[in-house]
C-alpha cells in the first residue's frame, strides 16, 4: 500500500508523520487478555488525568490544533483518541466489539494518537492519500451514519474516503472475516520516535491476540509525500 500526504496537509502540518503496519491476522469475537490490558491502562489514566488535562496529550494537542487549522471545531468533531479515552474518564466502559478493534482502541489510548484500522482487501486501489474533507463530500462513518467531513483529515483511495481521525468509513471497516489489516497512526504532533514505538505496540499485540507474525511498519511523512 503507497501512502501520499498531500500539499493540504502539509501547509497545516509540516512536521506530520504516520505509520501503517500491515499484517495477516485472524480476527476473534473477544479476548480476556486483551481486555485485561484495557482496564489496567483505564486504572492508570483514572489516578493522572481528567477530561481537561487530556487535551494536553502531545498527540491529542497537536490533533486538535490540526482541525482547528482546517477549520473544524475538536471540541464537535472529537479525535478517537480523546474520544475513547474521555469516556474512561468519566467512568463509562468501552464499547466490545472484536479483537481486531478492541486492540486498535488499546492502541490509540496508549498512545494518544487517532488511529485507523482497516481491513485493507476493502481498499480501492493500491494508494491511500491523506488530504483534507471538502465540502459536501460524502462519507458514512462507523456507526455515525453520514458525516460532515469538510475541514477533516481524510485518507483516501479510489473510490473516496475511508479513514479521519474522528471515525473510519463503514466500507472499509474491519469485522470478523478480516485477514488483511492495515493500521494508520496520524502523527500530528511529528514525534517520530513515539509514532515508531506506537507502531510496534501494535504489531506486539497482533502477535499477542491474532495470530500473527506482526507484519511490517513503514513510516511515511510531509516533507516526503511520495514514500
Amino acid at each position: 500500500m503507497r501512502i501520499i500526504v498531500s500539499n493540504e496537509i502539509e501547509r497545516v502540518c509540516p512536521g506530520f508523520v504516520g505509520a501503517a503496519v500491515e499484517a495477516e491476522v485472524v480476527n476473534s469475537q473477544f479476548c480476556a487478555e486483551l481486555w485485561d490490558e484495557i482496564h489496567a491502562l483505564e486504572e492508570k489514566y483514572r489516578s493522572e488525568l481528567t477530561t481537561e488535562s487530556l487535551k494536553e496529550q502531545s498527540g491529542i494537542a497537536a490533533t486538535r490544533r490540526v482541525y482547528k487549522a482546517c477549520g473544524k471545531d475538536p471540541s464537535r468533531y472529537r479525535p478517537a483518541s480523546e474520544q475513547l479515552i474521555r469516556r474512561m474518564l468519566q467512568g463509562k466502559e468501552l464499547y466490545q466489539i472484536d479483537t481486531l478493534v478492541d486492540l486498535v482502541n488499546l492502541a490509540s489510548i496508549a498512545y494518544g494518537y487517532s488511529i485507523g484500522g482497516f481491513d485493507a482487501d476493502k481498499f480501492v486501489g493500491d494508494t491511500l492519500t491523506l488530504g483534507i474533507g471538502r465540502k459536501d463530500e460524502p462519507y458514512e462513518g462507523i456507526g455515525r451514519g453520514m458525516l460532515n467531513i469538510e475541514g477533516l483529515p481524510v485518507y483516501r483511495d479510489e473510490k473516496g474516503g475511508v479513514g479521519t481521525p474522528t471515525s473510519d468509513n463503514e466500507r472499509t471497516k474491519m469485522t470478523l472475516a478480516t485477514t488483511h489489516l492495515v493500521v494508520l497512526i496520524n502523527g500530528y504532533d511529528g514525534d517520530e520516535e513515539r509514532v515508531a514505538a506506537n507502531a510496534r505496540f501494535i504489531q506486539q499485540l497482533v502477535r499477542k491476540y491474532c495470530q500473527s507474525d506482526g507484519g511490517t511498519v513503514t513510516l511515511y511523512k510531509a516533507e516526503t509525500p511520495d514514500n
